[in-house]
């Protein structure tokens, strides 16, 4: 076999190529896709979440804040670094909105190593105005004279 029948089996085509291309990069896409997908799903099931939530929607000041019922909230910002999760503690910044405004819930858990339960230890709406609410010692409620 000489260099030029070698040469004409080790050739590839540029549409090969291309179609190789693609192939990986739609693969890539959907495997970052599923991954994401994956793991917004593990934080909005997990304690931590749920109970950072339960405390905001047990404050009737914040919710009418927010402008709530209906509150939505939004997807973690992965890439944010004030999320921050190990076995023992959990910090984590939860995106919401009302009807009226939106802001973001910090929270600050710790796993109790005695009942290995999640304990909720700050709770904090700020909402994007600026107010801020500590929904651990949230403020009285408005009262209407009658």
């Amino acid at each position: 076999m000489d260099c030029r029948e070698l040469e004409a089996e080790m050739r590839v085509s540029t549409t090969k190529l291309q179609q190789l291309t693609i192939f990986t990069t739609m693969l890539t896409g959907a495997g970052i896709g599923t991954m994401y997908c994956l793991l917004q799903k593990k934080f909005t099931e997990s304690d931590y979440h749920r109970l950072a939530l339960q405390q905001l929607e047990a404050c009737p000041v914040a919710m009418v804040s927010l402008g709530a019922p209906p509150l939505k909230v939004h997807n973690i910002h992965l890439t944010d670094r004030y999320n921050c999760m190990n076995q023992h503690t959990a910090q984590i910044k939860i995106p919401v909105t009302g009807s009226q405004t939106g802001g973001y819930l910090y929270s600050y858990s710790v796993r109790e190593p005695n009942t290995d339960r999640w304990s909720l230890k700050q709770a904090v709406l700020i909402l994007r105005e600026g107010q801020t609410m500590d929904l651990l010692s949230p403020p009285p409620a408005a009262t209407e004279d009658t």
